[in-house]
């Protein structure tokens, strides 16, 4: 029995923890585009400078969109301009552009910092490829991706129930 298809697994599960093929995972987004929203209820908190959306919330920016019950916004007003600093979500949290999505039951996206952190239950997938965990930091500058294997020092939140990440990955046969 040859170890040759572990060999080359093990060899290719650095590459493939920066999910997707090209090695990473949501790299390249424009967190400077627009944002549309589309919710069934928004409330404005003006003098608190953010917006609450609630009802199915759905977030599109330049190809990433962000689905999720509940969704808190937070912006900051420079010199008449209305910036976005921060999105909060909430409730079944879905991730998604043309290659990969991410799940969790909570996330932020630190849109200057251009970070987006999952907590509770997440999975990142591509493809045929999963990986799953308690806490997930999409870096959208350089497509790194770090799953953890428990959402440690988020109250209320547990991992992904067993403190351990896990996963599968696909591995394509060289042989041919």
């Amino acid at each position: 029995m040859s170890n040759k298809p572990i060999i080359l697994a093990l060899a290719t599960l650095p590459l493939l923890l920066s999910v997707p093929a090209s090695g990473q995972a949501f790299k390249g987004h424009n967190s400077k585009a627009p944002v549309d929203f589309d919710a069934g209820r928004i409330e404005v908190q003006d003098r608190a400078d953010r917006v609450i959306l609630s009802g199915g919330v759905k977030v599109r920016q330049a190809g990433l969109n962000l689905n999720a019950a509940r969704l808190t916004v937070a912006y900051d007003r420079v010199g008449g301009n209305t910036d976005i600093e921060r999105i909060d979500a909430s409730g079944g949290v879905t991730v998604t552009n043309a290659s990969e999505t991410a799940t969790g039951e909570f996330a932020v996206y630190d849109l200057p910092r251009r970070l987006i952190t999952m907590v509770g239950g997440v999975t990142l997938t591509q493809g045929a490829n999963r990986v799953s965990g308690g806490r997930l930091v999409i870096d959208l500058d350089t497509g790194r991706a770090v799953i953890d294997g428990s959402s440690v020092g988020t109250p209320g939140v547990e991992g992904g129930g067993s403190g351990r990440v896990t996963g599968r990955f696909t591995v394509t046969d060289r042989a041919q």
